[in-house]
């Protein structure tokens, strides 16, 4: 095959190790990504069990883990496609290994769900640690080991894929096969061998297969080879390798969501759902006013950090210098993902983490150029000047995500507020008891999990109203009857002050209150006037008798935010939860009613 070292676009192929690099041990280096590889599970394990034997996350307590156990049941058909179902398949097969099958695995979230979470919480850590040790070989394929560590660093410590590898969604696991995907990439630029194009596709197919958002790979790959087209001259083995690539692709992505083809009725009808749910305009209670775009721009710089957020921007500027091919490559598809998302019309951090690779990719370029700059002005300088610069480096680009990923874990250790919350209520709310739980925790959090006995007669510890569901309209009776069901996009929108009546008629005389319901409606205050004044009526007409604040001692409430009120980032937070205040009416027959113990 051709080279062609000295062309604008392709640099050098294999890349020209650094001194300090061709020296080294290989056994250095690979104890160097084993150290890594360790602390990024550590950091990802780290609180793992948080809120358990209750699932907090809307998301995570209602798709994922619940499909993987109903496929036991009813074959490999998810029925479902809003996600992509291969995380579903990967904790389907973990479960049948563990647990035995359905029998067991059944018997176990029945009893008492915890292990199963944790379970299915590993394996998204798992996949999350993995993404660290391919972006290292990405990064290694592109120019050398130096900037694989660097890169692998950053993304080993980073806030955002740290906090979402706790949880069992399909946001983390992503990063794992988007980093397979962008290590074929490498090789497709550099090198163009076959087994690149086939890494490449295998790395695409699985992405997407996990997030739809995970083909962002795609045009990365189709740059790679159009740059290695034009400054190869190699037409027919570029041709032949993205065949390679694109068929590679399509039997992953079938591999891993075969019902896009046998069902795709379904297939194209949970699609749609995804993009109605990303353009609604409904949804958005509570969410900032800015842009999309500036929104996402703003989650770089705590989600990955500002120190590799501003290098990412300068490796983006030196690769356009020194290595066009790999600016473009590397470039484009993060620019074309943030104009796509930021025309949505509801944005969250963890939606930028399929390119957050490319990102920490950029960023480690930055800080090589930085290091390099610096040495240049040193020329007689030692090895342990330039490890000096190195630590300096790593230090700068990890530090800010090391610190808030240790302040994550300590805080995912400590019990959850409404774990607190519920603890005061066994000890003081009798069973059987009528409350008002707003939409911050899920329908078993009212049951007794694991203690039968405890329970009522209709399985629950307390009657609840009312009865929450992601997907089902609003309906049902009043709040004086049988609970109704209420979406909890919509719930701040049916409030209203006379519903406070209707609770006292109906029996139901405490009210729990949580703040990622009730900040919705504060951050958006002419958007619900009705919750306004049902949360104003509400202060003047009971009493707060329990309240569990998430916030250290001395520290004030944090204006809400949707990304923030859910992963506690800032250092403010000491532990997991929201606001929680338990309120007791105190007029009509709520008057007699008086707490137990």
């Amino acid at each position: 095959m051709p080279t062609s070292a000295a062309s604008p676009l392709i640099g050098p192929s294999p890349p020209t190790p650094a001194p300090e690099q061709a020296s080294g041990s290989r056994w250095g280096w690979a104890l160097g990504v084993l150290g890594l590889l360790v602390l990024a599970l550590g950091l990802r394990l780290w609180g793992v069990g948080h809120g358990l034997p209750y699932a907090y996350n809307v998301d995570e307590n209602s798709h994922f883990v619940p499909t993987a156990i109903g496929l036991f049941g009813h074959g490999w058909n998810p029925h479902y496609f809003v996600n992509p179902p291969l995380f579903t398949y990967v904790l389907h097969v973990v479960f049948a290994g563990w647990f035995g099958g359905r029998q067991g695995v059944s018997d176990a979230f029945a009893k008492d769900p915890t292990e199963v979470w944790i379970v299915a919480r590993v394996s998204a850590a798992l996949l999350g640690t993995a993404a660290v040790g391919l972006l290292y070989l990405a990064g290694a394929r592109l120019l050398d080991r130096r900037l694989g560590m660097l890169a692998a660093g950053v993304l080993a410590v980073a806030f955002l894929p740290v906090f979402y590898a706790h949880l069992a969604l399909n946001d983390a696991p992503t990063t794992a096969p988007v980093c397979l995907a962008l290590w074929g990439i490498a090789g497709v630029l550099r090198t163009g061998r076959t087994r690149d194009y086939a890494i490449a596709g295998l790395g695409l197919g699985l992405a997407a297969a996990t997030k739809y958002t995970g083909g962002v790979v795609l045009p990365a790959l189709l740059l790679a080879a159009a740059v290695r087209w034009r400054g190869e001259g190699v037409g027919r083995e570029v041709l032949r390798g993205l065949a390679l690539a694109g068929g590679v692709s399509i039997a992953a992505f079938l591999v891993g969501n075969p019902f896009s083809l046998l069902s795709h009725t379904e297939f194209q009808d949970g699609l749609q759902h995804q993009s109605d749910q990303s353009s609604n305009a409904a949804g958005k209670l509570g969410a900032p006013d800015e842009s999309g775009f500036v929104y996402y721009l703003w989650t770089f710089t705590w989600g990955l950090g500002w120190v590799p957020a501003l290098a990412a921007l300068g490796g983006l500027a030196v690769s356009t210098v020194r290595d066009r091919g790999a600016a473009i490559v590397l470039g484009v598809p993060p620019v074309l993902f943030l104009l796509f998302l930021g025309l949505q019309e509801r944005f969250f951090g963890r939606w930028m983490l399929p390119i957050y690779p490319f990102l920490c990719l950029f960023a480690a370029l930055g800080a090589l150029a930085a290091v390099d700059a610096l040495r240049a002005r040193r020329p007689v300088a030692g090895r342990g000047f330039a490890i000096g610069l190195y630590t300096v480096a790593a230090l700068a680009l990890c530090g800010q995500g090391l610190a808030y990923s240790v302040h994550s874990g300590r805080l995912l250790s400590r019990q959850d507020t409404r774990a607190l919350t519920r603890a005061w209520m066994v000890a003081h709310i009798p069973p059987g008891t009528k409350v008002v739980i707003e939409p911050v925790v899920p329908d078993g959090w009212a049951q007794d999990v694991g203690h039968p006995s405890r329970a009522t007669a209709n399985g629950n510890r307390w009657s609840k109203y009312p009865v929450f569901r992601t997907t089902l309209p609003l309906g049902g009776a009043s709040p004086a009857g049988v609970p109704r069901t209420v979406t909890v996009e919509d719930y701040e929108r049916t409030l209203r002050p006379a519903l406070l009546r209707a609770y006292e008629a109906g029996g139901y005389c405490y009210v729990i209150v949580g703040s990622t319901q009730r900040g919705r409606a504060e951050a958006d205050r002419h958007g619900v006037p009705g919750a306004i004044a049902y949360y104003r009526a509400l202060e003047a007409s009971a009493d707060v008798i329990y309240r569990a604040t998430p916030y250290g001692p001395g520290e004030s409430s944090v204006p809400f935010n949707f990304d923030f009120s859910f992963d506690q980032y800032p250092m403010a937070y000491d532990r997991p939860g929201p606001e929680m205040t338990v309120y007791r009416l105190k007029t009509g027959r709520c008057a007699h009613t008086a707490t137990a113990g």
